[in-house]
């Protein structure tokens, strides 16, 4: 599922179970792997930042200025304070964590970003993580010659080609969006409108909380999340897909991702993420 923290996937190659009750299946795990060269894939690591347990990215809204505070995007259950339970919504909550920036190859670590609060965090409807860093885009840009990713205020259409670009393992990952789920069930968690990966996209442990980038526009359209390991129907690592008439459908070995345009379309002046009124976001 959660395809997040570090360990998971080192424990899988020792033949143990890719999650812990910590963290979800998409978490990161042992030391990343060499990068391979950017030049064999259409999207490169640059705004790409790598988590202690995840992959997250440098992300910017449709509003955002300059001269604003930066923002970092990953999954809610990559938090440092583990995953938030179902209902549960964070803001503005004071954090200290730290992010290595990539370049653009993914062979090289840039420098370390940090952050100063949680602007928003939930794993209901949605699966995201947005954090508020010390540095603004400016100056991020200035030190590293660097820009963040933009975050599409658009819903992306089936059949877009897509990277799925892991900070953590230093891995793009590149399908065709295969379609939406309705609603898809994670143990105790209900996502809306999930984004389906075709085949390519064989997403692993640590590689939760990456951008998925629309190949052509070179925007961020959801962010990577989870995967039905092991066949089981709506249990941890192994989300269900329900359609509207309440149909379940279990498909071993896809993976899936988490819309953002909502995330864009909250994020007002200031990158404040602005609940309420036309913002669908849930609310605390």
């Amino acid at each position: 599922m959660i395809r997040r923290l570090a360990g998971a996937t080192a424990a899988t190659a020792a033949g143990a179970s890719l999650l812990t009750a910590a963290g979800t299946a998409q978490a990161a795990p042992a030391a990343p792997a060499a990068a391979p060269p950017a030049a064999a894939a259409k999207v490169d690591f640059a705004g790409i930042v790598a988590l202690d347990n995840c992959s997250g990215s440098l992300v910017r809204g449709p509003r955002s200025t300059d001269a604003d505070r930066a923002l970092v995007l990953t999954n809610g259950h990559c938090l440092e304070t583990g995953m938030p339970k179902a209902g549960e919504v964070i803001v503005d909550r004071p954090s200290t964590r730290t992010f290595t920036l990539l370049d653009r190859t993914g062979r090289k670590n840039l420098g370390t970003l940090k952050a100063t609060r949680i602007e928003y965090a939930t794993m209901t409807d949605t699966d995201v993580a947005l954090y508020r860093l010390t540095d603004t885009y400016a100056k991020i840009r200035s030190r590293y010659k660097t820009d963040a990713l933009k975050l599409s205020p658009a819903h992306p259409r089936a059949g877009t080609a897509i990277s799925v670009v892991s900070g953590y393992w230093k891995k793009i990952y590149s399908c065709k969006i295969d379609g939406f789920v309705h609603r898809m069930r994670e143990a105790d968690w209900t996502w809306k409108d999930s984004i389906r990966y075709g085949p390519g996209c064989d997403t692993i442990g640590g590689t939760s909380g990456s951008p998925i980038v629309d190949d052509r526009s070179r925007h961020v359209v959801g962010v990577n999340n989870t995967g039905n390991e092991s066949g089981e129907r709506c249990t941890l690592n192994n989300p269900c897909e329900i359609d509207e008439n309440g149909r379940v459908t279990v498909r071993e070995g896809t993976n899936y991702g988490q819309q953002t345009y909502t995330l864009a379309r909250c994020l007002g002046r200031g990158n404040d993420v602005v609940l309420g009124g036309k913002c669908v976001l849930p609310r605390p």
